[in-house]
């Protein structure tokens, strides 16, 4: 029978936090590291053994929930989150070997160049470009978990190398001597790979992942439904493909991928999400809201996102009658560009019961 984890001790959330805190961290817009310990004291209030983390994102808060017990269905609409989480919550005791990653960083097993033509004297060296390439030409050839640790650890290993994690650029402007901007990939790959074997654990609960839109996941009841949508900033944009084009190409090889040829960056065809506008993320909110109706809400919301905290706290009194909220110093940046700095701003955790 499984035990609801709402009676966890102060010394259990610890324990999750401890474990959390380990997980390989990608810079990711909107990332809730920062947020962690709130989370889990929220996530230890509910009574309950399921959870949905319905924008997983960088897979952390999937992660917390893991560590806290819950058995967890966590899903993100871009196809890299995916990876990542069935490498670190899906996975439950399969790790890489020496042997793997001596395979994956050799000599290449095909003579594929997808990456070393498409982006040619971008992003990375020529040098690095290659390895992307041969480290593919092996990961084709692993299977569940094991392929999915090379892939996030080949993702977080790109996502490093790149000045501030994103995209957008092509030159060298935010070089600032970092050793992870000048080691080469296949040493970050290395690196990565025992990060995240690190960080394995079998919770002894079954957990699952998906990638797709929030709104098309499978009628199903959960204790609990952690919701981190993108936020509609008033300013700048939310654009996730635009920021991490290359990440979630290279968590499939750009199979199955549209790439804007016509683009500097070679960035992917954008996604459409409601959560994106001004003029239809109140709509989007107020029906997934709807949709989760039967499961205790936990929300994350910045101040500086549109709608305001008064909104949304009218949409979930539409369908919920007791709703909690609280209220978290937190700095937070919506772009990457030199105007955004990075300002004090309140965090809301909204938990609707």
């Amino acid at each position: 029978m499984t035990v609801s984890v709402a009676t966890s001790s102060r010394d259990m959330i610890e324990g999750a936090l401890a474990r959390a805190v380990q997980f390989p961290r990608l810079r990711y817009m909107g990332s809730k590291y920062k947020l962690l310990p709130h989370l889990a004291r929220a996530f230890a209030d509910v009574d309950g053994a399921t959870a949905l983390d319905a924008f997983a994102g960088s897979g952390v808060v999937s992660y917390l929930l893991k560590a806290q017990g819950y058995q967890v269905t966590s899903n993100d609409f871009l196809n890299f989150p995916s990876a990542i989480t069935r490498a670190t919550v899906v996975n439950q005791t399969v790790k890489l070997t020496a042997a793997e990653v001596d395979t994956i960083c050799g000599e290449p097993a095909d003579d594929r160049d997808f990456i070393r033509r498409t982006f040619d004297g971008l992003y990375f060296t020529a040098a690095d470009r290659e390895f992307l390439d041969s480290a593919w030409s092996h990961i084709d050839l692993l299977k569940g978990h094991k392929q999915a640790i090379a892939i996030s650890a080949l993702v977080l290993a790109a996502a490093r190398k790149q000045p501030r994690g994103v995209f957008t650029f092509t030159d060298l402007r935010y070089d600032d001597g970092r050793r992870d901007l000048h080691l080469p990939l296949r040493d970050h790959f290395r690196e990565r790979v025992e990060d995240y074997n690190r960080v394995v654990f079998n919770s002894g609960q079954t957990c699952q992942t998906r990638s797709g839109d929030v709104f098309d996941l499978p009628a199903k009841s959960y204790d609990l439904v952690y919701l981190d949508p993108p936020y509609a900033p008033p300013r700048d944009d939310n654009d996730y493909i635009k920021r991490y084009h290359f990440l979630e190409g290279l968590s499939v090889y750009w199979r199955g991928q549209k790439l804007m040829e016509n683009t500097k960056t070679k960035k992917l065809e954008k996604k459409y999400t409601p959560f994106s506008y001004k003029r239809t993320i109140v709509d989007a909110l107020s029906r997934t809201f709807e949709q989760f109706k039967d499961s205790t809400i936990v929300l994350s919301y910045s101040s500086n996102a549109i709608p305001d905290a008064g909104t949304i706290k009218d949409l979930l009194g539409a369908v919920k009658s007791d709703i909690e909220v609280r209220e978290i110093d937190h700095k937070y940046s919506f772009g990457t560009h030199s105007t955004a700095q990075r300002r004090d701003v309140s965090e809301y955790i909204f938990i609707a019961r």
